[in-house]
């Protein structure tokens, strides 16, 4: 099968829809499909031997340009070169990553060729309107209903995100989660000289790994690293992080960290903090669960599916601090506790590879394809 694989971002982006995407295409070249990658630019220069390296598949990249405000993210610009990598790819099937701008050109390009599309839902870009912009909700809900009813299939990652498309119109939606590399992330990791460097001398390591931006609420680990004998480290990038050092002078900050690195500080870690309420599912709340590591979130979004509230780690009110740092706090108390919950949490994850989503995904394919030989029959 030949699949053009249309994602609003691909690597050297690090996020959790240039991630899915390269996964996507991996385990299409696994089982013997034919992915093409189409995705903005990454920078002003061609691709490098390095993207080429890190891709499984042949990439094309469209003309893009930084979105103002957040220069990590760009935007990819209108050209004719979406359409003629698919004239050139005659794929059977379109499958659109977090489609919003190029998603949904590539949408149009599809409909015009008459192949089936499958539009995957990732970003919540009516929350991040209202977050960035203070306005701007209704009509981002407006742009999401038009790209995704065009597609013969929606998938959502997580059970609220299903929901809340279904609420705002979506037609056709089917749930399909993401999957963790439960062999890297892995309780095994944990490493003793490094969370002695860590902890300088305190007692508790607690971590949040993830984008620096405002929809993250990363502020709201203020109360938490002043808990006696907690050591808060923040594993990250993003436009937040002159201003969050600022506000945040008892957390350690610790840049980007990826690979195995970054897996060793996940499972060294005693508790995994998320603060963000808006995630559609929030990958970093897996891999801390495939490391072993209790987890507090938000009860919102995403970390609802995952967490399971007194069993693998706890659900807080969103946006509320002192209800983070309370969770903390009883995890602090108690190491048999996070012992229980870091096991459990493990038990409930490490099935869920990429390999056994990405079957998944190929039996959503084979039914979209079904479904249109049955209606042109």
């Amino acid at each position: 099968m030949r699949v053009a694989l249309v994602t609003e971002s691909f690597p050297p982006d690090v996020n959790g829809v240039a991630h899915c995407a390269l996964e996507t295409a991996r385990h299409l070249v696994r089982r013997g499909h034919e992915p093409l990658v189409i995705a903005p630019l990454a920078n002003s220069a061609p691709a490098t031997a390095a993207l080429a390296y890190e891709s499984p598949c042949p990439v094309v990249r469209v003309p893009s340009m930084p979105l103002p405000g957040y220069p990590q993210v760009r935007i990819a610009l209108p050209g004719r070169r979406l359409s003629a990598a698919l004239d050139g790819h005659r794929p059977d099937l379109v499958h659109l990553a977090s489609p919003f701008v190029l998603g949904a050109r590539g949408m149009a390009a599809a409909a015009r060729r008459g192949v089936p599309a499958v539009a995957v839902y990732q970003t919540d870009m009516a929350r991040y309107a209202r977050t960035y912009l203070g306005r701007g909700a209704a009509a981002a809900w407006r742009r999401i209903r038009a790209v995704h009813a065009a597609a013969d299939l929606t998938l959502a990652p997580s059970s609220a995100a299903l929901l809340d498309l279904t609420e705002h119109g979506v037609p056709r939606v089917r749930l399909w989660p993401r999957g963790v590399d439960s062999a890297r992330f892995h309780p095994g990791r944990r490493d003793a000289v490094l969370r002695s460097s860590l902890l300088a001398g305190r007692e508790m390591l607690v971590g949040y790994v993830g984008r620096l931006a405002p929809e993250k609420d990363v502020r709201l680990l203020a109360e938490t690293s002043r808990l006696p004998g907690v050591r808060t480290v923040v594993i990250g990038e993003g436009p937040s992080a002159a201003a969050l050092r600022a506000q945040l002078p008892e957390v350690r900050f610790l840049g980007r960290r990826t690979g195995d690195e970054l897996a060793r500080l996940y499972a060294s870690l005693d508790v995994f903090v998320h603060t963000g309420p808006y995630e559609t599912f929030c990958q970093t709340v897996q891999e801390a669960m495939a490391s072993g590591v209790p987890v507090v979130a938000p009860a919102a979004g995403g970390p609802l599916d995952l967490v399971d509230h007194g069993r693998t780690g706890l659900l807080v009110p969103p946006g509320d601090g002192g209800a983070l740092r309370d969770a903390v706090r009883a995890l602090g108390g108690d190491a048999e506790l996070r012992v229980r919950y870091g096991a459990a949490a493990r038990q409930a994850v490490a099935a869920r590879t990429w390999e056994a989503v990405g079957d998944q995904l190929l039996g959503h394919y084979a039914d979209v394809l079904a479904d249109r030989t049955a209606v042109a029959a």
